[in-house]
């Protein structure tokens, strides 16, 4: 819904910034997301070397999950209120704690399914995010029912972590892949529309508020893949 008001933001109203702009605010947000998904891959491939890692982190798996999850809430939140600089250490850590999480899971997949599943996501990824910075279409409307889909997501997942029901986490999986690619190209195009900086007062702040969006979108993408497509060990 459109919104009138003194806050309505660039994409609500229309206002599509010069390219030249447009681009400088896509460039930096997945410059910063790509140097995130680095240090994940990074530490991802650390941690399979140690097989005691892995098993701490099994052992005390929902502590760790649920911890990532409040730091990652908690980066977004608190963004406004902190700097630029602050923000993008705090997403590294963030990006960090996900290489050891990703790096336990791929551990139970063939290395052929991660790889598979690392350039389904990529393409699609791609796309997304190409769709959502030169469609003309506003993308504004989506934004309600892709955070209820995200919230169902969080729930269905927790309730079947306790039912272990390999098909309702099958649909799990497929409605994700559809919800983060969604996400991608409505992220996209807020990023590019200025949403974001409009929204914080402040360019840097608004390209690591993307980054970190975007790098949800893309990690969330990937291991949904590996759910449908991977062949476990």
């Amino acid at each position: 819904m459109m919104t009138n008001g003194p806050g309505a933001l660039p994409s609500q109203l229309g206002v599509r910034p010069s390219s030249e702009l447009a681009t400088r605010f896509l460039s930096q947000a997945f410059g910063w997301m790509f140097g995130g998904l680095l240090l994940t891959a990074g530490v991802a491939a650390l941690v399979q070397t140690q097989p005691e890692i892995v098993r701490t982190v099994g052992r005390y798996w929902f502590l760790f999950v649920f911890g990532q999850l409040g730091l990652g809430i908690a980066i977004q939140g608190l963004m406004p209120r902190m700097t630029a600089t602050l923000g993008l250490a705090l997403f590294f850590v963030f990006a960090a704690t996900m290489g050891v999480t990703v790096g336990v899971i791929v551990t139970f997949y063939k290395v052929s399914s991660v790889i598979t599943a690392f350039l389904a996501a990529s393409a699609m990824f791609g796309a997304a995010a190409v769709y959502g910075a030169t469609t003309k279409r506003s993308l504004n409307s989506l934004g309600g029912f892709l955070f209820m889909g995200m919230v169902g997501l969080l729930v269905a997942s927790i309730v079947n972590l306790f039912l272990g029901s390999s098909p309702f986490g099958w649909a799990i999986a497929l409605i994700g892949v559809i919800v983060f690619t969604v996400y991608t190209a409505y992220d996209v195009q807020r990023i590019s529309y200025g949403d974001y900086a409009a929204s914080l007062g402040s360019v840097e702040k608004a390209s690591v508020l993307g980054a970190i969006h975007l790098y949800i979108n893309f990690v969330n993408l990937f291991l949904f893949l590996l759910r449908l497509m991977g062949s476990r060990r």
